[in-house]
């Protein structure tokens, strides 16, 4: 890359000195996230507002230096890696909330505040907003925003997209793009919102956001229920899809995944079990039985499926059972050194299909395969753990990735449900997405970033090299 002096000098008139960063240690440190992918970046800036962000985007501009967006870096694909180094932006003192209205059900905050800080804001009025990332306590709204998280409770109440009124962002030239407004309808324009949300940075710098709440219900319970395989446990989650009752989450975990439950929490666990579901109902005090009994009917089927369910009513139950929920990722890491974590999404019917599929994979190429995840959409969290010391098991890693993607694609499914493309799934856009759709995304790409140096080498694979016109 060419010298940075004239534009790392401009910067200084822009930012206070010590909200720009060009030491070793600061530009190695913001080169990664959590997918380990790592590049150091040349220089990393900190704004506090809109207006910094545009000035920072012109210079950025003018001088065609790369940028990449980052939050906090829990992303898992590589999206806030600054692969051509360049500019790391950090927005994550932008955590400023600008208006909350609970009388009309929105707040509009700044991109850098904490999932998990919000909610606690917001609940303080009788709210929240539903995207609930198993990274809350850490990943920001503008994190959230670019990747289209979701979470457990997106089966009831919908991903980021739909929890998004408006926002406000700058694009590749330093020009403001406002998107949406602060009402639930509005057909003005073309949707800039659902466009720009799971952009991944390559569109434009979110600053801020409308996000739409939802009163917290008055009560939750929650179900266990122990079935003898994916099977049965998969025609238990289409039974309850399928009856009035919306549950507010569904989760589920593998016999593979079951294994380090017994082994690594306090889970009573029968040995017959081969998955499990997590059923959470919420709603009305005065209702909340009768909806708790036709999810439970539904469960069980007419025939029982083998199932051994329990209601866990006690706030504490609650917690016990989704802290081992959520102890299982971290868990990976006593199985093997390396965890390659994928979430692809398939149809519910073809859970049991992919499951078996998967367990193929992984006798075939002498790994281990764990999955758990989001049963009420299909969304799987797929995880190869593997020695990234042991040469012939990263190649077969490698191949087993491919041979799973093929099949999530083989039963009409999608290669990501929330946890973006980034830079390391790139490579395989090309097998969901045909050629002229694609050509169709860079062309909007090119729209909001002409210059190309938003998040470069993200989210879609490099378009085609053209001759120049001679």
């Amino acid at each position: 890359m060419a010298d940075l002096s004239p534009f790392i000098d401009r910067l200084g008139a822009a930012l206070p000195a010590d909200r720009i960063m060009t030491d070793a240690g600061s530009t190695w440190a913001y080169g990664m996230d959590n997918s380990r992918v790592h590049h150091a970046a040349d220089v990393v800036v900190f704004p506090e507002s809109h207006d910094e962000v545009v000035e920072i985007m012109r210079l950025a501009a003018e001088y065609r230096i790369p940028v990449t967006t980052r939050g906090r870096g829990t992303g898992t694909a590589g999206g806030s890696v600054p692969i051509e180094g360049g500019v790391v932006l950090v927005t994550d003192r932008m955590t400023r909330v600008l208006d909350f209205r609970p009388e009309d059900r929105l707040i509009v905050v700044e991109a850098g505040l904490i999932n998990a800080e919000l909610q606690r804001i917001v609940a303080e009025k009788g709210f929240f907003w539903p995207p609930d990332p198993t990274s809350n306590a850490l990943c920001t709204i503008g994190g959230n925003l670019g990747c289209n998280a979701a979470g457990p409770h997106a089966v009831k109440y919908g991903t980021t997209r739909e929890n998004v009124l408006g926002l406000l962002a700058v694009d590749g030239r330093g020009h403001t793009i406002k998107a949406g407004s602060q009402t639930t309808k509005g057909v003005v324009g073309h949707d800039l919102t659902r466009l720009m949300i799971g952009s991944e940075g390559t569109l434009g710098v979110i600053t801020e956001a409308t996000l739409k709440l939802t009163p917290l219900p008055e009560t939750r319970r929650l179900l266990r229920a122990f079935y003898p395989d994916m099977h049965a446990a998969s025609e238990a989650v289409s039974r309850v899809m399928a009856q009035p009752v919306t549950p507010a989450a569904i989760e589920f975990i593998d016999g593979n995944a079951l294994t380090l439950l017994r082994r690594n929490s306090e889970a009573a666990i029968p040995d017959a079990a081969g998955a499990m579901l997590m059923i959470e109902i919420d709603g009305d005090e005065r209702g909340i039985d009768g909806l708790v009994e036709r999810v439970v009917a539904a469960a069980k089927g007419d025939e029982g499926d083998g199932a051994d369910i329990a209601v866990a009513e006690t706030t504490e139950e609650q917690q016990a059972l989704w802290a081992a929920r959520k102890a299982l990722s971290p868990t990976l890491r006593q199985v093997a050194p390396k965890k390659i974590n994928e979430d692809v999404v398939v149809p519910v019917s073809r859970i049991p299909r992919l499951i078996e599929t998967l367990d193929a994979i992984a006798a075939r190429h002498a790994i281990t395969i764990v999955s758990f995840g989001h049963a009420g959409n299909g969304n799987i969290h797929v995880n190869l753990l593997v020695d990234p010391d042991d040469p012939a098991q990263m190649a077969g890693a490698e191949q087993a990735l491919d041979e799973v993607f093929s099949a999530v694609l083989a039963l009409d499914g999608t290669l990501s449900g929330e946890h973006g493309i980034g830079y390391v799934k790139r490579g395989f856009i090309a097998r969901e997405i045909p050629p002229d759709s694609l050509a169709l995304m860079h062309g909007i790409k090119a729209v909001f970033d002409p210059l190309g140096i938003l998040n470069p080498h993200k989210k879609l694979p490099d378009p085609p090299l053209t001759d120049s016109p001679g």
